[in-house]
């Protein structure tokens, strides 16, 4: 059955397939012309008028008492708040006042001190060191003696001697400190104590006083 079947078919389309090709063959009448390409190089476009938008332009400001102002415009007139050179601009070591153009502008009247510039009161000097009394100076002269109270334990321990100081002197004169530099121990403080209650004649340097150093003996002897 499915070989009857197979052997049909194969016929049928064989039958079909004959067909086909004796129909061409016997047909009458020219073959179709096939389309002519279509060549782009040669093709004319038509123009098309494309307007472009305006630029915007900014709006100029008015001024209520004047006509438009341009902003391109170089200003003819000072603005406000603007100050006048004084030509010491890049000066900063002297303080500058600000003083607005115009008639009758400028701090209130009524405030004490308006529109003076305040600068700052110079450092006070330097205090001057004391310097060491050498030969080239002028030694200081006593003026003010105070003898020494001889000490009664070293009275009665028989002491003698010289004590050695060192004392600072002011531009005045007067004795500012004193230091031992060669000691006995029961005679020190009293020879401290009256050294500091000495007075002497102002050492001069370059024709001005100044503070020095010097150093002073104080001798002790019983009679």
């Amino acid at each position: 059955m499915r070989r009857s079947f197979t052997l049909c078919s194969i016929v049928v389309h064989a039958v079909v397939i004959t067909a086909a090709l004796i129909a061409q063959v016997v047909a009458d009448g020219a073959l179709p012309t096939p389309h002519r390409p279509t060549i782009f190089d040669n093709s004319q476009f038509m123009p098309v008028d494309v307007k472009m938008p305006r630029p915007r332009v900014a709006p100029q400001p008015r001024t209520s008492d004047g006509p438009t102002v341009s902003g391109s415009t170089a200003p003819v007139v000072a603005p406000p708040g603007l100050t006048q050179e004084t030509g010491r601009e890049g000066d900063v070591s002297s303080p500058v006042v600000d003083s607005p153009i115009g008639a009758g502008s400028g701090p209130p009247s009524d405030i004490p001190g308006a529109g003076i510039a305040s600068v700052p009161p110079p450092p006070p000097p330097e205090p001057v060191r004391p310097i060491r009394l050498h030969s080239g100076m002028q030694a200081p002269v006593k003026t003010i003696h105070v003898a020494p109270l001889y000490p009664m334990m070293a009275r009665q321990a028989r002491i003698e001697g010289v004590v050695i100081l060192e004392a600072v002197l002011d531009d005045q004169g007067r004795v500012e400190s004193v230091r031992v530099l060669r000691s006995i121990p029961t005679l020190d403080q009293a020879a401290v104590d009256a050294v500091r209650q000495w007075r002497f004649t102002p050492a001069p340097l370059n024709g001005q006083p100044v503070p020095v150093v010097m150093t002073v003996t104080v001798n002790f002897t019983l009679r």
